[in-house]
């Protein structure tokens, strides 16, 4: 019998998150100072279950993403952490859990925060809000200090402020951070849109210290989310919604790519998150058709590539779930554009438990990816990540 592909392959999971252990920032920043402002955990009575305070105010579930496993559909969540798989916030499982799944090392994302540091200002003081994004910063690579080998750790920006930005850029670099998190949809939260030049000290510091941009999903605009009511059709509602945030990104790259951004920062590798490869293709066709068929390479000859090959030389979608939309992405595309993740331990994570259809991600890649060509597995399951965030195997 032929040696499994996640045995023979040490397999880069693209896209984990951390469930925020209770006391990360309250530990990490004075309460003396500020007070109840300081994120942290209180026990709700009117929903029964551990749930965040951020900026005084109440906030998420503290197990409100921690679903792999769990018994019932989301958005039905576990009430605590302590209930939830302990792999979501405690290393030593987490690294077990990796062995379950047949991934040797993991890309690691929030949640409380929020996937873009858009949560963060619900808090009022500029210095608060910065003190919680270092907090967080500085943990993960705490947390992930076990096994550096295994994980790849992904910095949280300040985006509100964008020199506070480049600031924290070089410091956390220089404490290990491979990667940069940053919102899809900053116009949400008040600030210039992102293909506007005030973003780009951002993307020339991330250019010089050879940082990727990652956008993940739900980074903007989440009011869908919010409108999911108790009533009939709760699960329903919940599964569009989550279908919509996994195509926000196709924007994102629209963003960068039509307006010049990729010409402008060639050094630059721009993630799409979480959302899925199997619309690529789709754009990628329709960019460099309405591109020609709209006169603009008369009107920007100083861009001289196609959208698409812009998007060859530096973006990158992330699938898991999908399966002949994937393939056939790789096949028409090459292997070269794409990762895998498992989404752990998020509710739509290839996490197997009574709830999910899912199977061990192990058995997935298996049974999805064995038609590929070895170098396209290589390509899709460890090289480009490895390549992206300078992660040694």
């Amino acid at each position: 019998m032929s040696e499994m592909i996640c045995d023979r392959i040490k397999v880069i999971d693209s896209d984990t998150h951390i469930s925020e252990p209770e006391d990360l920032w309250t530990n990490r920043i004075s309460t003396q100072k500020w007070g109840d402002l300081v994120p942290h955990v209180i026990f709700d009575d009117e929903i029964n279950e551990d749930r965040w305070v951020m900026g005084g105010k109440k906030f998420m579930p503290t197990a409100g993403a921690a679903m792999a496993g769990w018994k019932s559909p989301p958005p039905n969540h576990p009430p605590t952490l302590q209930e939830a798989d302990h792999g979501s916030w405690e290393i030593r499982e987490r690294l077990q859990r990796m062995d379950e799944y047949g991934m040797y090392a993991q890309v690691v994302y929030p949640n409380v925060g929020g996937f873009g540091s858009g949560n963060f200002l619900t808090l009022t003081d500029d210095a608060l809000r910065l003190e919680c994004v270092r907090a967080y910063n500085d943990f993960l690579i705490d947390w992930t200090s076990v096994d550096p080998n295994r994980f790849i750790p992904i910095m949280a920006l300040p985006f509100w402020d964008v020199q506070a930005c480049v600031d924290e850029m070089l410091r956390a670099h220089d404490r290990g951070h491979k990667g940069v998190l940053m919102t899809n949809q900053p116009h949400v939260f008040g600030m210039p849109r992102l293909t506007e030049n005030h973003w780009d000290p951002l993307w020339h510091q991330a250019q010089d210290l050879g940082l990727s941009i990652n956008f993940h999903i739900g980074s903007g605009d989440l009011t869908q989310l919010r409108d999911i009511t108790v009533d009939n059709g709760r699960q329903a509602a919940y599964a569009k919604s989550t279908v919509k945030l996994f195509l926000d990104n196709s924007n994102a790259i629209l963003d960068v790519i039509l307006s010049g951004m990729c010409h402008r920062f060639p050094g630059v590798n721009f993630v799409s998150v979480e959302s899925g490869v199997g619309w690529i293709p789709y754009l990628l066709e329709a960019m460099d058709w309405q591109w020609l068929n709209s006169g603009c390479r008369e009107e920007h000859p100083e861009m001289d590539l196609l959208p698409s090959e812009y998007f060859k030389r530096q973006c990158y979608g992330c699938f898991w779930f999908e399966e002949a939309s994937a393939l056939k992405a790789i096949e028409q595309w090459g292997s070269e554009n794409f990762l895998f993740e498992t989404d752990f331990p998020h509710p739509t994570s290839i996490s197997p438990g009574p709830n999910s259809i899912a199977r061990n991600p192990k058995q997935h890649v298996e049974e999805v990816l064995s038609a590929l060509p070895e170098e396209d597995l290589l390509n899709v399951l460890q090289r480009n990540a490895a390549r992206i965030y300078h992660h040694e195997v």
